[in-house]
């Protein structure tokens, strides 16, 4: 099954492309629905960016019991981000910055990370709250990339602090993202 994702140049590895192939046999857009990168992170894609090898595919459809496109197909109710407990979700919404990442670059780009924020937090926070942390950083002229411990922390802010007034610490060790966060939602009420 794998050879038919594997990129043309190189067999042991399936790309972008071939994950496209992929979201196209068992009908979910690899670009718009975040159930093909839960099932790359089910699958165990972790040794590079944005591809899959043969190895973690197999070792992956072996531990999940798939062995063909309809066992895929099957498997994509179980995709849905609200199956994940807590602790599974923060190792897929790490895994989820990590995919992304282009090359051996270690920080995303602030537009990416808005697309992607979109993408992991529909209803794992409430909809208002990722809509203001979009918003700041989209007003952001100085940040235009973000690292994997700001993305992280992003998370935390945002299931720890629920009103910055009673629940924010400002002498805490949040970084300086989220400090200027706090500042903006000050501002706008």
């Amino acid at each position: 099954m794998f050879a038919s994702y594997a990129d043309e140049d190189d067999e042991y590895i399936a790309s972008m492309e071939g994950i496209a192939k992929l979201g196209e046999d068992i009908e979910i857009d690899a670009l718009e629905d975040v159930r093909i990168l839960v099932l790359l992170w089910k699958l165990g894609a972790k040794d590079k960016p944005a591809q899959i090898n043969r190895d973690e595919w197999m070792k992956g459809c072996a531990e999940l019991q798939i062995d063909s496109v309809a066992k895929l197909k099957a498997l994509i109710p179980s995709l849905d981000l609200g199956f994940l407990d807590e602790t599974a979700f923060l190792g897929f919404y790490e895994f989820a910055f990590q995919f992304s990442r282009e090359g051996t670059h270690r920080t995303l780009d602030k537009g990416l990370v808005i697309e992607l924020m979109k993408l992991v937090l529909v209803n794992r926070i409430d909809q208002v709250r990722i809509d203001s942390v979009v918003g700041f950083l989209e007003n952001q002229n100085d940040v235009n990339r973000i690292t994997l411990d700001q993305w992280k922390q992003v998370f935390s802010f945002l299931n720890e602090v629920q009103d910055v007034e009673t629940d924010y610490d400002e002498d805490g060790a949040w970084p300086v993202l989220i400090d200027e966060y706090v500042e903006y939602l000050k501002t706008k009420k």
